[in-house]
């Protein structure tokens, strides 16, 4: 164990009158205590009250608090952390999801395939109405479109919608049925323009194939049933509970407006587009939202900042709760690089289209908006996949800095492809980069369907990790759940080792683990705007906690993915226990 290094706060409770101070309701020690708290080496003990940390130190330190009632708790020696906060994730569509029908990125035979949906039909998790829905696809089955349309387009399919969806929820593939339905055809082909044509897959007469990308998809997801209040309230339940059994007690949900299926990349929300707030709300007024939630607004990529008043009205509505915040906004930049969807903004076309993309922000006024949301207090987050999205965010993002220096942190997520000139600028503008480095694999979507198609710089710094951090940037972990999965000792362990079934992606981005230790913890909680209160165990925070089931910063890499949280505590109440 290390030695002690007191904080002043800590020395000053140390040196303080024990009679005067209220005792503690409880303690943890003979525990390897990260505490996030920069600087400072791992700790013994921590003590508890009224749900926020009292004192962190050394086991004799600490159990000095001890008095009548306090609970103590030797945790023999074991890992105590903050609760994990991840700065992006769907979590309400994620628990609709767990019930529902999902290959969960996995490859099969496209006779499996069928053969799954006929399963998924007859137990009901395919079924939304009339429509058969799977998700998780991987990308890789986007180059077998034409069997897809021979199978899925005839016989006992022929009548009946079907949309794949893919794991990225950019893609997907629908039957002819599906497209009627959704109003797709050739002349809805016809009316598109420019990169727009990489949206809906044609043949060369203009006849939608079924591939579908970002706004292309967009009519295909409307014509879904909405799911029912209770359907949501329960994914709500679902998805907490999920959370929290990973040790997660925070998160950025970035759609917060938006209900499922409705139209994320043509968004133009009104102040009567309230999408998922309400199921937060409900479980906050019942005291069941046992984690902190910041829920953003999405706003159109092309507002203005008079637009931003709609949003305003939306806000209002959802103040006071406890553990929700609605602290700002996200917009989208642009969609996904991966082939055939090639709809993330590049700064050098696609070497099979000569084609870059789609920028769905307009670079000449995107700055006025992030400084609008800027002067409300709010903070921007951006999805930027493709390096032109990332480098004219980051302009918007100096703009508003230029304007004033308000010190909110602004971030940028996904960062798939970032350009060496825009390494350096993230710690000056103050963006920090909200990572899903689960993505940092070499599998099918990265070597297959992006390396052919784009340059070899920008294939070079793909999900640049280490790169961004040898120049001052800030990393926050993030999942993206449903996309992928939320567990964040995958998504670290993918961080340190970058391997894949296909080799080791980039192995120069790798980073250390104890980078994704805070990433994970005090980074993500600025990011959410709620690093004064959570995200670091120290004097006055709320007391968030997890205890691990081995010793992350001694075991093989290889043994971080397979860590298991043994419990969770929130606001020092034990919210997840892995034995009961």
């Amino acid at each position: 164990m290390r030695t002690f290094v007191p904080t002043l706060i800590a020395a000053a409770l140390a040196c303080s009158s024990m009679e005067s101070i209220a005792a503690v309701d409880l303690i943890f020690h003979n525990a390897k205590l990260y505490t996030a708290e920069p600087g400072q080496p791992l700790q013994q003990a921590v003590a508890v009250e009224d749900g926020k940390i009292r004192a962190v130190g050394s086991d004799v330190d600490v159990l000095k608090l001890k008095e009548a009632g306090t609970q103590v708790v030797d945790l023999d020696g074991k890992v105590l952390m903050p609760g994990f906060v991840d700065s992006h994730s769907h979590a309400v569509m994620g628990g609709l999801e767990l019930a529902s029908a999902n290959l969960n990125t996995q490859l099969i035979p496209m006779a499996e395939l069928e053969q799954r949906l006929r399963q998924w039909r007859a137990d009901g998790k395919a079924k939304h109405g009339e429509i058969l829905s799977v998700g998780g696809l991987p990308s890789a089955y986007w180059s077998q479109v034409a069997e897809f349309e021979q199978r899925f387009n005839q016989g006992e399919w022929a009548e009946v919608p079907i949309v794949f969806v893919g794991w990225d929820h950019h893609t997907g593939w629908a039957n002819q049925a599906m497209l009627k339905r959704a109003g797709i055809d050739a002349a809805t082909v016809k009316a598109l323009k420019g990169e727009q044509l990489a949206t809906i897959g044609h043949h060369e007469d203009q006849r939608p194939n079924g591939f579908l990308a970002d706004a292309g998809l967009d009519p295909v997801l409307a014509q879904f049933p909405p799911a029912t209040a209770k359907q949501l309230l329960d994914a709500g339940r679902a998805a907490l509970q999920y959370n929290l059994s990973l040790g997660i007690t925070a998160w950025m949900d970035p759609a917060a407006n938006a209900a499922p299926g409705e139209p994320l990349f043509d968004f133009k929300p009104t102040a009567q587009t309230l999408g998922i707030l309400p199921v937060y709300k409900a479980m906050a007024q019942q005291g069941e939202l046992t984690a902190h939630v910041a829920a953003l607004l999405v706003a159109h990529p092309k507002s203005t900042p008079a637009d931003l008043d709609t949003l305003e009205k939306v806000r209002q509505q959802f103040q006071g709760l406890p553990n929700l915040s609605l602290p700002g906004i996200k917009i989208f930049a642009d969609g996904v690089p991966e082939y055939p969807a090639q709809t993330a903004a590049l700064l050098e076309p696609y070497k099979n289209s000569n084609k870059s993309g789609e920028l769905l922000i307009d670079p000449a006024h995107f700055g006025e908006l992030i400084s609008a949301a800027d002067a409300r207090g709010w903070l921007v987050h951006v999805h930027a996949i493709g390096d032109r999205a990332v480098r004219e965010s980051l302009n918007g993002i100096e703009q508003a800095r230029r304007d004033r220096q308000s010190g909110i942190a602004h971030s940028i997520t996904h960062l798939q492809l970032v350009n060496p000139k825009e390494f350096a600028r993230f710690k000056p503008l103050g963006v920090i980069a909200s990572m899903q480095l689960y993505w940092a694999s070499a599998d099918d979507a990265t070597l297959d369907l992006v390396q052919p198609y784009v340059s070899a710089m920008a294939f070079q710094y793909q999900y640049p990790a280490r790169s961004l951090l040898k120049n001052g940037a800030t990393l926050a972990g993030a999942s993206d759940w449903p996309v992928t999965t939320p567990e964040p000792w995958k998504a670290i362990y993918q961080a340190v080792s970058r391997k894949g079934p296909k080799g080791v992606l980039n192995a120069a981005e790798g980073i250390d683990r104890e980078t994704m230790f805070q990433a994970y913890t005090l980074n993500a909680a600025r990011t959410i705007g709620l690093d004064k209160q959570i995200g670091s165990l120290a004097p006055g925070k709320q007391a968030d906690l997890i205890l691990l089931d081995r010793d992350v910063f001694q075991v093989e890499p290889d043994a971080l993915r397979d860590t298991r949280v043994l419990k969770t505590w929130f606001a020092g109440r034990e919210v997840f226990n892995a034995d009961l």
